[in-house]
């Protein structure tokens, strides 16, 4: 049985680490606020941009764009979103799993990595890291994502990568963070786009072809960059409220794990305490009994 001073310096010891869990948490608490309201804010325009133009292409008959049907050489561009902390529970190591799962061949894959977590873990195990941008991750702001973007999009014009991926966590909600894996370019066309040819007349004649006023590589030379920009930056706002959401989540088991530890180390004390008592009496009543 371990000693009253040794039971009382490791409790006093896991008091100090439960205050910075506690101080950690509130922290997380009020980023989470803030995060959460961005998120929530956000949501609804990157879906609604995501359904507008896939529903642009899909009503589209015959086009042909670099944008549409990508590139025939070039590595897979990867961007994986992840935090420059740790701490966080699962939530760094979800997204390398992810990444890791889905795109094995190493050598045709560049990282574009956004969190220095995602970056080392990556690099670690033998993927190239091409761009460190972990410090647009702390204040994401519409600027960086557009940043971002242009550099993605010109590395695929020069057919440097064929294929753009996202990999981020998307926030549902508190305690519920899913990582997800998007395909950016090229683009990929809603399944049922209404000119298949086992969707029937009926349904096709349902929905009206997409006509543009420009010509078509000018039209999609607009939307596509503002539509990468919009998914980057609605994959960070929502890995950031992700992250702080897990980050609070793995403080709070942190506090209710330390604060059990102390109730049983407490008890270890009492009992090495109590028993401590009992063996001095016992040495005084029989020294008392040898004197008499």
């Amino acid at each position: 049985m371990a000693s009253m001073r040794d039971i009382k310096r490791r409790k006093g010891s896991i008091q100090s680490t439960q205050q910075i869990t506690k101080a950690m948490k509130l922290v997380s608490t009020v980023k989470l606020q803030r995060a959460r309201q961005n998120a929530e804010k956000s949501s609804s325009y990157f879906s609604c941009m995501y359904d507008t133009v896939t529903s642009i292409l899909g009503r589209t008959i015959g086009l042909h764009h670099p944008y549409l049907d990508g590139g025939k050489e070039g590595k897979k561009a990867v961007i994986v979103m992840t935090s420059n902390r740790g701490l966080a529970g699962g939530y760094n190591s979800n997204i390398t799993k992810l990444v890791t799962a889905n795109f094995p061949e190493k050598e045709d894959v560049i990282v574009y990595a956004v969190g220095k977590k995602g970056r080392d873990a990556l690099a670690r195990q033998g993927y190239e890291v091409a761009v460190d941008a972990s410090d647009i991750v702390e204040e994401p702001v519409y600027a960086d994502a557009m940043a971002l973007s242009k550099r993605l999009l010109t590395a695929f014009a020069k057919g440097e990568i064929s294929e753009i991926y996202l990999v981020y966590t998307r926030f549902k909600n508190t305690v519920s963070h899913i990582p997800t894996l998007l395909k950016l370019l090229p683009v990929q066309l809603p399944e049922e786009t209404g000119f298949a040819e086992d969707n029937g007349k009926e349904k096709a004649e349902t929905i009206a072809p997409m006509n543009f006023e420009m010509e078509d590589e000018e039209a999609l030379n607009m939307i596509i960059p503002k539509y990468i920009t919009s998914l980057i930056y609605g994959g960070l706002v929502e890995s950031v409220a992700s992250e702080n959401g897990a980050r609070m989540q793995a403080m709070d088991s942190a506090t209710s794990n330390a604060e059990e530890m102390i109730s049983n180390l407490s008890l270890m004390y009492n009992r090495a305490r109590q028993g401590s008592i009992t063996q001095e009496l016992t040495e005084i009543i029989a020294g008392a009994g040898a004197i008499s």
